[in-house]
């Protein structure tokens, strides 16, 4: 899939998609709001009106309050890509989100999701 096709996503499309995968697995939507909450910089409220309103996926990253700086430590694959060498740099951000997703379902603890020395959650 082209990276223009993926930023003209609706945001209220994928985002049920990324709840369903934690959920299934055994995790929550609030945790899935925490992750994106971490990385963007949005709050629980302006996730839940960007997911019913007509945002794109690509417009959700681009309008985001604040990219987490700590985002840079986050590495391995998502699709057999390492995250980290994923350009154009937008479409990074979004490879992002999916390896946090990834790990959320995986079971990995919310302390290591969000990059945070045990502890200090």
């Amino acid at each position: 899939m082209d990276e223009e096709r993926v930023y003209a996503m609706k945001f209220g499309k994928v985002y049920p998609l990324l709840v369903n995968k934690a959920v299934r697995k055994g995790r929550t939507r609030e945790e899935v709001d925490q992750v994106i909450t971490w990385l963007t910089g949005y709050s629980p409220e302006a996730i839940a009106q960007a997911a019913a309103g007509a945002v794109s996926y690509g417009d959700f990253f681009r309008q985001a309050p604040r990219m987490n700086p700590a985002r840079a430590g986050i590495t391995g694959k998502v699709c057999g890509v390492q995250v980290e060498t994923v350009q154009p740099e937008l479409m990074r951000e979004i490879r992002y989100l999916d390896k946090l997703i990834d790990e959320l379902a995986r079971g990995r603890p919310m302390e290591k999701i969000l990059r945070k020395p045990p502890g200090t959650l």
